[in-house]
């Protein structure tokens, strides 16, 4: 924590080529932390090449109970301080975001917004398959044969687990699962060392051989999906390279909606390519962010049950070249109090300090009434004893 802090709160160069990557992580409770990752376009990766964890520089982190446009917009002013004004922001259409950045780009018209390819590839299969019957019929019958088996011997073949939130970023894994499948039950004959009953494994997963020729052309719809998403992450946005993704061999489709798909992929592409200046090059691909966000709740395991804790500064102690220099800088000039302090200033409580101070007035109220029961007993117990005596 004390690493984060420190690589979180040192001075930033400041230029015009800044590049900054957003997006909000999300926890229990209604808080929500925009973090804000930056790179110099003169540090980029060459081309064919991937932005990588250290490649980049945690410049912000605003946790927040409320967020708007208004408040992302203020978000982004605040950090300008740090960096200068950027060059290019890029992050999802998250609504709030979205409309932050485009506010910020209004007032500073020398930055560009460009839209992650990940998640606009994932908003074009959305639209092709959410219309799609078949495919529907396979979400459906996928999602009953995972509870039918999972409990089963055939537990190996369940079908992956299908995520609410954006599901259909993840659509080759259930359609290489469903193929795979399909050829398991084909050359089980073949195989000596298959133990499973053929008539269950049949009667369990035979019908996605109804499906064989679907998943033939789901199967090349998001090869051609991956064709772009690949193409920008390696390459990045710049003049005309949709021309250059136009020419790859690779990146032709079949069927009509393949074709479609491949056309308004490339008309996009091309869209932001205009973004460019002269020989410039721009990030494409907000994925180091989703990376940075993925090892955060790694570290966290159950603390993340908790709401935000202090283990938020482990996003920016997990990004930036952490050298020997780097730790002894951190460990001398930061204190554990600073940590405690930066977390209490923004974060404040958490959903398990809350608990605990409920927990702590249950407790209090018990036995409060307890120790009045005690001294009603007690009284009671007097006066019995005194009634007893005037009696005898």
């Amino acid at each position: 924590m004390r690493l984060g802090y420190y690589k979180l709160t040192r001075e930033k160069e400041k230029a015009k080529d800044w590049i900054w990557i957003v997006d909000h992580t999300v926890q229990w409770g209604k808080e929500k932390c925009l973090a804000i990752l930056g790179v110099r376009q003169s540090a980029l990766p060459k081309a064919d090449t991937i932005l990588c964890l250290e490649d980049v520089e945690p410049l912000a982190l605003f946790p927040v109970t409320t967020s708007n446009g208004e408040v992302v917009y203020q978000q982004l002013e605040d950090t300008v301080s740090k960096t200068g004004v950027p060059r290019e922001i890029i992050s999802d259409h998250g609504s709030d975001v979205k409309t932050g950045i485009e506010k910020f780009c209004d007032v500073h018209p020398e930055t560009c917004f460009i839209y992650d390819i990940k998640h606009k590839a994932a908003t074009v299969l959305k639209r092709e398959l959410s219309t799609d019957d078949r495919w529907i019929e396979f979400v459906k019958l996928a999602a009953e044969t995972r509870r039918k088996v999972q409990q089963t011997e055939l537990a190996a073949f369940a079908p992956p687990n299908q995520r609410t939130k954006a599901r259909y970023m993840n659509v080759e894994e259930l359609v290489k699962w469903a193929m795979d499948t399909i050829f398991l039950q084909n050359d089980q004959k073949n195989n000596k060392s298959f133990e499973y009953d053929p008539a269950r494994l049949t009667d369990k997963l035979g019908w996605l051989f109804d499906y064989e020729k679907y998943l033939a052309k789901w199967q090349e719809l998001i090869r051609i999906v991956e064709e772009a998403v690949s193409f920008v992450k390696f390459q990045g946005i710049y003049r005309d390279c949709e021309i250059d993704l136009m020419g790859l061999p690779t990146f032709k489709g079949q069927t009509e909606q393949a074709k479609n798909v491949r056309e308004e992929l490339l008309d996009f592409i091309g869209q932001e390519a205009q973004k460019a200046k002269g020989n410039e090059r721009l990030l494409g691909s907000s994925e180091i962010i989703e990376s940075v966000f993925g090892k955060y709740k790694q570290l966290e395991h159950d603390q993340s049950k908790s709401g935000f804790t202090v283990y938020l500064l482990s996003i920016a102690a997990s990004v930036s070249k952490t050298t020997e220099d780097v730790v002894r800088s951190a460990l001398e000039t930061v204190r554990t109090k600073k940590v405690h302090k930066w977390f209490e200033e923004n974060v404040g409580r958490s959903v398990q300090s809350i608990k605990a101070e409920l927990n702590s007035i249950v407790k209090k109220a018990k036995q409060k009434r307890d120790q009045k029961m005690i001294g009603v007993l007690v009284t009671v117990n007097i006066l019995i004893s005194y009634y007893d005596g005037l009696i005898v």
